[in-house]
């Protein structure tokens, strides 16, 4: 079999580069080693960018995003028992972000590629890319017993931090970069209303917790805890407990309990891998980098790759021009530093440290103080969170 791109991978990134390749007429084939049913379960981010809601609409998978999504103009900031309200809307010149699960964009644009008949193969095992460093790349597969191999022009691996993309390339030609934090987030998802119209990201002496949502009526909440901590320890009435005292009192009083069909506990880390091509196998999405959930910045971080990377390959088969091939990971990583650089703000100011002197705690009060008192401050945040430029 042959084709001009093969996508490993069935996450977002590889189902929307997929999508905005084949509607530019440019042929694809995805390969994953999950089913369809792994795929569509995994519980992830569900804070939109602007850009990426466009790449949605451009893949034409963008219409149920819209009518179920919820546009948010803002989130609250609580910290000393107080609230502080970022407009995002207004610091950034009407700008504003959508609350989507990844879950439901995953699932859109699976549907939309089966609709289009695009070829994609799950379930394969030994997926490997293979002469790559050449002009003759392929990908390996098993399936049912049956050996397979798809040539084409590109690879594009879209298969998260540890998927065998990355782990295909040699060691020695790439440099990696990584900051583990000290603790992680528990987190759970549960049917009941929001605790708010808006986020609420809060710091607390007792440690982080964050109030979001899917939808009206199903909330995604987390507090931070001890990377040592054990599922097992946490009823949900023992979650909800201290997410109450984590919050303001006004909010603490709007918290609705209820039985949790989701619970686990994720470490938090920062990670980027330089560079992102090698000379015909590209990284995208989570195979290239991580950054902390705080910042809402790892989906949308694929989603900029995504589009760098569409750009390049719609300027190499319709321009003749191997430019946007040769810019790839200079574009992509310029971004992808400075969404690593907020995150790790966001992460620094919201939670607490167990190393943290009382010089260090008298410094992150100040910073929330100015950044809360500050239009100059919160707009750099604002723009931020919407998210920057492609």
């Amino acid at each position: 079999m042959r084709t001009q791109v093969v996508i490993i991978g069935s996450g977002p990134s590889g189902l929307l580069l997929g999508q905005l390749l084949a509607r530019a007429g440019i042929a694809n084939v995805i390969v994953d080693h999950a089913s369809k049913d792994h795929i569509l379960g995994r519980v992830r981010a569900g804070v939109l960018e602007e850009g990426t809601v466009r790449l949605m609409d451009e893949a034409g998978s963008g219409a149920r995003m819209h009518a179920e999504g919820i546009a948010h103009d803002g989130f609250s900031l609580a910290f000393d028992g107080r609230d502080h309200r970022i407009d995002l809307f207004g610091l950034t010149g009407g700008r504003r972000v959508m609350i989507y699960g990844q879950m439901e964009l995953t699932r859109d644009l699976m549907d939309q590629r089966e609709r289009a008949g695009a070829p994609s193969v799950y379930e394969a095992e030994s997926v490997t890319p293979r002469d790559f460093e050449g002009d003759a790349p392929h990908v390996a597969y098993r399936k049912n017993g049956i050996a397979h191999r798809i040539d084409c022009d590109f690879i594009a691996g879209c298969d998260g931090f540890h998927g065998v993309s990355r782990r295909s390339v040699p060691q020695n030609a790439f440099r990696s970069f990584e900051k583990v934090y000290p603790f992680g987030w528990l987190g759970i998802l549960a049917d009941v209303p929001p605790v708010d119209d808006e986020l609420v990201y809060a710091n607390h002496p007792r440690g982080f917790a964050l109030c979001s949502m899917r939808s009206h009526t199903r909330s995604r909440h987390y507090i931070q805890c001890p990377l040592g901590e054990k599922i097992g320890d946490w009823s949900d009435q023992r979650f909800w407990d201290e997410l109450r005292r984590r919050l303001p009192a006004h909010h603490a009083e709007r918290v609705v309990t209820g039985p949790s069909f989701e619970k686990s506990i994720a470490p938090l880390r920062s990670f980027v891998a330089e560079p992102m091509r090698f000379n015909r196998l590209f990284l995208a999405g989570d195979a290239a980098h991580i950054v902390p959930p705080t910042g809402a910045k790892g989906l949308n971080l694929a989603a900029s790759d995504v589009h760098y990377l569409f750009e390049a390959f719609v300027e190499h088969y319709q321009d003749r021009s191997n430019a946007g091939i040769d810019a790839y990971s200079a574009r992509a990583l310029a971004r992808v530093w400075k969404a690593v650089r907020f995150s790790w703000w966001m992460t620094t100011i919201l939670h607490r440290f167990p190393e943290t002197s009382e010089f260090d705690q008298k410094i992150q009060e100040a910073e929330l103080a100015y950044l809360t008192h500050s239009s100059a401050a919160a707009t750099a945040l604002a723009e931020n969170y919407v998210g920057l430029p492609f």
